[in-house]
C-alpha cells in the first residue's frame, strides 16, 4: 500500500515519545497495522538517528562522560551481571552502543598508557571478548545486541540488505533482458561516484525516461532525499549521466528531477521492476 506524507508524519510524531527498544516496535506495529514492519522499522531507526544528531553533543561533554562513567562503575559494584549500561542509556535517551563506546573508551583512558585508537576501540566493540574486562565485556555486549538502531550488529545488517537489493535488482534487469552497466564497470571505466545501474538503453516509464536506478536500503523522507541529491545525485548530472526522471517531492527546473515513487525502488521500470523492497520512502 501508498504510504502518504500524512501517514508518514503521524508515525513519525508517535516516535517522538518511544525509547528505540523492540518493545516500542511492537507497540508501533499494534498502533499502525496497515504498515509493514519493515516499513516501520526504517522510519523508527532514521527518526531516532535523527534524535541522536540533536543531542549527541550533550552527551559528550566531560562532565557527561564522567557521570556516566562513575553511575556504571557503582552499578556493576552492586551486581555485575545485571545490565547496567543498557539500562544507563534507556534511561538517559541514548544508544546502547554509543553509551558502551563512552564508557569503554573512558576506562581504556584509565588503563592504558596511551589513548586509545578509534580502530581498536572499533574492534572491541565488534568483539568485545578483546576486552581485558570481563565485566565490561559483557556489558558492551549486552549493548551491542540490543541497540537496534547503531553499532556493528546493525552495520552488518545494513550491508547485507543493501547488498541483498542490488542483488534483487540486477536479477530483474537480467531477467527483463535489460542492457546496464553495475557500479563496479563504471569504476573500472573511471568514474568515482556512479549510480547503482546505468541503463545502456534508457527505457520509458509513465511517459518519463529512465537513465539510471539508485536503490537505496532505507526510508526515504524528504531530508533523505535532499541529502542525496546534494552528496549523489547532482555529481550524476554533472558526469552526463542524463538524469532525467519524475519526482513526487521536488523539481529542479532545465537541470534534473528526482523519482521518489511512493513504497517502491527510486526509479522503477513500472511493471518490470516493482518492489524489491518495502517501506523506500515517501
Amino acid at each position: 500500500m501508498i504510504l502518504t506524507k500524512a501517514q508518514y508524519d503521524e508515525i513519525a510524531q508517535c516516535l517522538v515519545s518511544v525509547p528505540p527498544t523492540r518493545q516500542s516496535l511492537r507497540k508501533l506495529k499494534q498502533r499502525f497495522p496497515s504498515q509493514s514492519q519493515a516499513t516501520l522499522l526504517s522510519i523508527f531507526s532514521q527518526e531516532y538517528q535523527k534524535h541522536i544528531k540533536r543531542t549527541h553533543a550533550k552527551h559528550h561533554t566531560s562532565e557527561a562522560i564522567e557521570s556516566y562513567y562513575q553511575r556504571y562503575l557503582n552499578g556493576v559494584g552492586k551486581n555485575g551481571a545485571a545490565p547496567v549500561l543498557l539500562e544507563l542509556a534507556n534511561e538517559v535517551d541514548y544508544a546502547p552502543s554509543l553509551m558502551a563506546r563512552i564508557i569503554l573508551e573512558r576506562f581504556l583512558q584509565e588503563h592504558e598508557e596511551t589513548p586509545p585508537s578509534k580502530s581498536v576501540i572499533n574492534s572491541m566493540l565488534r568483539d568485545p571478548s578483546q576486552i581485558p574486562d570481563g565485566v565490561l565485556a559483557n556489558q558492551v555486549y549486552q549493548c551491542v545486541v540490543n541497540d537496534c538502531c547503531y553499532g556493528p550488529l546493525v552495520d552488518c545488517i545494513k550491508h547485507a540488505i543493501g547488498h541483498e537489493h542490488e542483488v534483487l535488482l540486477r536479477d530483474l534487469l537480467l531477467e527483463k533482458n535489460l542492457s546496464f552497466l553495475d557500479e563496479d564497470q563504471l569504476r573500472a571505466k573511471g568514474y568515482d561516484k556512479t549510480p547503482d545501474f546505468i541503463l545502456q538503453v534508457p527505457v520509458a516509464v509513465e511517459g518519463h525516461i529512465i537513465h539510471w536506478i539508485e536503490s537505496k536500503a532505507s526510508f526515504g523522507d524528504e531530508c533523505s532525499h535532499h541529502a542525496y541529491l546534494h552528496d549523489q545525485f547532482w555529481s550524476y548530472w554533472n558526469r552526463d549521466y542524463q538524469i532525467a526522471t519524475e519526482t513526487t517531492c521536488n523539481t529542479y527546473p532545465g537541470k534534473l528531477s528526482i523519482c521518489f515513487p511512493n513504497l517502491e525502488v527510486w526509479a522503477r521500470l513500472s511493471h518490470l521492476l516493482v518492489r524489491i523492497y518495502p517501506g523506500a520512502g515517501l
